[in-house]
């Protein structure tokens, strides 16, 4: 795959898994944007379709997005 070194994935996040839509080796965390290898992914939301590049971000995010109303509280 050097052909995608240091390009940008574009990516479906389903619940579980993704589907990568444009090829590439990483993608942007979206609150810090930081590089996250695709063999490294492992947080994302579907609902929000961004990606995190851990779970202490991930769940602020998700905390941030639940008090706006952007998604359900599911406690």
């Amino acid at each position: 795959m050097l052909f995608t070194t240091g390009r940008l994935a574009r990516l479906n996040y389903l619940s579980g898994s993704y589907e990568i839509v444009s090829r590439g080796d990483h993608v942007l965390c979206a609150v810090t944007g930081q590089k996250i290898p695709l063999d490294a992914l492992r947080y994302w939301s579907h609902e929000l379709q961004e990606a995190y590049a851990n779970a202490e971000i991930a769940s602020v995010r998700y905390g941030e997005q639940r008090a706006k109303g952007t998604l359900p509280d599911r406690s």
